[in-house]
Parts: C-alpha cells; sequence; structure tokens
C-alpha cells in the first residue's frame, strides 16, 4: 500500500510531467491528482488515521493586488475546498500586495500548495500570452482588465471540472471534504475569497469564456498529447 510520501511523490512528478505551458495537460494533471487523493483518502478512512493529524497554517509565495492577478484569490479558494483545505489573505498594514495563505492537515496541505501553485502558473501562462499578444494595440489597464477576465475565467473552468470529476467518481464527495478541525482554525480570519472588482464588459468577455475553457478542458485518467493552444480572440 503506497503511504504518503509516495503520492505527493507521484503528484509532484505529474505535474512536471504536464508542464504549465499546454493548458491541455495541465487539466489532466489536476484532476489525476486529485483523484490520486481521493483513492488515498480512502485508505485513510480505513485505517482511521484522520483524528490523529495536526492542522497546520501556511503562508504561500503567491501574491496580488486588487488591480493584478484578481484571481489568484478565487483560485486559492477553488483549489483549496476541492483539497480538504481552506485559503486566507494576508493583508499588512499600508501594503497593496496581499499574500494567500493556506490551512489544512499535515497530509493535506502539501498536496494542496503545490496543485495551487501550479494551477497559478498555468492561469499566469495564459495571462501572459494576452500581454505578449496585446501590448502594442491597448493601455495597460485594459490589458490587465483582459488578464483578469481570463484569469476569473479559468477559476470558473477549474472549479466545473472538479465538480465533473465529483458527479462521475460519488465517493470523492465522501472524502474530500475540509476536516471540521480546519473549518474550526478558519474562524476569524479571512477567506481569501473574490479580490477587486472583475469588468466583464465588451470584448472582455472573449478573455473570461477562453479562460474558461482553458480551466475545463482535462482528461482525468491520462497524460494528454500535446494539442496546440486555441489562438486568443482578436
Amino acid at each position: 500500500m503506497a503511504n504518503m510520501a509516495n503520492i505527493k511523490d507521484t503528484i509532484s512528478k505529474l505535474l512536471a510531467l504536464s508542464g504549465s505551458g499546454n493548458e491541455h495537460e495541465s487539466r489532466a494533471a489536476l484532476l489525476k491528482a486529485r483523484e490520486l487523493m481521493a483513492k488515498h483518502k480512502l485508505r485513510e478512512i480505513d485505517l482511521k488515521r484522520l483524528d490523529t493529524m495536526k492542522v497546520i497554517d501556511r503562508l504561500t509565495t503567491i501574491t496580488c493586488t486588487k488591480m493584478t492577478n484578481t484571481w489568484a484569490t478565487r483560485l486559492a479558494n477553488v483549489i483549496a475546498e476541492h483539497y480538504c483545505c481552506r485559503s486566507y489573505r494576508r493583508h499588512r498594514r499600508n501594503k497593496k500586495k496581499v499574500t494567500i495563505g493556506l490551512v489544512g492537515l499535515e497530509d493535506d496541505i502539501d498536496i494542496c500548495e503545490s496543485i495551487f501553485k501550479y494551477a497559478f502558473d498555468c492561469a499566469a501562462a495564459g495571462c501572459k500570452r494576452i500581454r505578449e499578444e496585446y501590448k502594442n494595440c491597448y493601455l495597460a489597464k485594459t490589458i490587465r482588465q483582459m488578464e483578469n477576465a481570463y484569469g476569473n475565467g479559468f477559476c470558473e473552468g477549474v472549479s466545473n471540472a472538479f465538480e465533473a470529476q465529483d458527479s462521475e467518481n460519488q465517493e470523492y464527495g465522501l472524502v474530500l471534504v475540509t476536516p471540521q478541525a480546519v473549518v474550526e482554525h478558519m474562524s476569524g480570519m479571512e477567506s481569501a475569497g473574490a479580490y477587486g472588482v472583475v469588468n466583464y464588459n465588451g470584448f472582455r468577455m472573449d478573455f473570461a469564456k477562453q479562460g474558461y475553457q482553458d480551466g475545463l478542458r482535462f482528461d482525468p485518467s491520462t497524460k494528454l498529447p500535446g494539442k496546440p493552444v486555441d489562438k486568443l480572440p482578436s
């Protein structure tokens, strides 16, 4: 029977193999990693180990502002809630940036953090493509709005992908829940939640739709072969 160290190692290798440059492979990695975690959780329940684990509170290295990467806090919520953890944001006085933190059981938080960082890199790669393609066409403010629309669409797509996975694997919903000890630890803390305002009006909706499709596409059981990424709307 595989132990938790082996599960973490397998997930790390899966994410490294898929890379964040290809959205199709990235979705497959996110879903496959969650499948592995669910199967491990089923074994944990059989062994009755969950009640003995320690709750860990950890700040990540990922930051955002109300103007840049506003979708990062929402992505943290989506990933954390589907990987048995919770997310929060820490805001230092007189600072524009907030830092995203995670709370989870000691066996869960390492996986959740690696998945969150990986998903963030995937969404950031999409934002970078937008920035490079349109940097000579629009003002910086407009490009940030395009990127944030894309990022929020990406979050929605990933969330729906997880929900579809749960509907096809009913047992996942029984084991991939946030433990009560983690919920209690979050009492009084500021959930990551949505941060900043997203403008979907007009052409920005095209970028939100592109982000949604990039977040939604996946194959939960196999590593997809490389496919060309759809061209961003002009």
